[in-house]
């Protein structure tokens, strides 16, 4: 990203928000510039001084954006404790205090779910619940559907802010980082709806490339009728994660290519 989208937050102050999901608010001059409507959207934290394998680019680590005021100038963002593979944020994140100060790049675009469907399906693990609150925060009053969501514990369990034909799933996985397909297997199990719907799902890398067979190919979910990512992948860095993404990404277009 350019140098132009680079801002420098200061911790303004910290909570424990679950064992496993800690919130950390910023404020400073650097969000003077910061463009607003990017809630959901992707930040990325960047670690200058961290050993890099690329030499002219520094160590940097994506989180969502949770949630930004502009006129008091505070943008907040939940850190997931999952065990992040390079561990650098997750470091940051349990000792970060107030006035202490990092840059970060962005804000990235924005992907959540398309409005006037017939019903939704809003899944993911724990790196993806601040993107899936903002998707919740669009939802119409009337939605119908399921929110599934993969938690490291039952003390991770909060309340959301659910339309209640939202229907809420709960799915424990205490070793995210070694135990794959809980998510997976929860979803696969709910009974398919009749309709127009739209899939928003976020979660581990192995995990997303199930999904992405299961809603295409079981269950006939059109391109324009889903957004799928993977957030991290299990034993791999972000910088590693982001080449196995690259490369899957080649090898989707190529097989969308071929079937025209």
């Amino acid at each position: 990203m350019a140098s132009s989208n680079h801002h420098i937050l200061t911790v303004q102050h910290v909570t424990q928000v679950t064992p496993n999901m800690r919130r950390i608010t910023f404020g400073g001059a650097g969000l003077a510039d910061f463009p607003e409507g990017h809630e959901g959207g992707y930040i990325k934290l960047i670690f200058p001084d961290e050993p890099r394998s690329n030499p002219d680019r520094p160590v940097m680590r994506t989180y969502s954006i949770l949630a930004h005021d502009a006129a008091q100038q505070t943008l907040t963002v939940d850190f997931a404790l999952h065990g992040d593979s390079g561990g650098i944020a997750t470091d940051w994140a349990m000792s970060a205090q107030a006035g202490d100060t990092i840059p970060v790049a962005g804000p990235g675009s924005v992907k959540l779910a398309a409005p006037g469907r017939d019903w939704y399906l809003l899944a993911g693990d724990m790196t993806a619940l601040p993107a899936l609150t903002c998707n919740f925060a669009r939802l119409p009053e009337d939605a119908q559907g399921y929110v599934v969501i993969e938690i490291t514990s039952e003390e991770d369990k909060r309340a959301l802010n659910l339309p209640a034909g939202m229907e809420l799933h709960w799915v424990l996985n205490p070793t995210p980082d070694v135990t794959k397909g809980a998510l997976v297997d929860r979803i696969m199990e709910l009974p398919w709806r009749d309709g127009d719907v739209f899939v928003w799902t976020a979660c581990e890398f192995d995990s997303m490339r199930r999904l992405r067979s299961y809603y295409r190919t079981e269950r006939g979910v059109a391109r324009d009728q889903f957004y799928l990512s993977s957030y991290w992948r299990a034993g791999r860095t972000e910088d590693q994660h982001k080449v196995d993404k690259s490369k899957d990404n080649q090898a989707e277009k190529a097989v969308l290519a071929v079937a025209g």
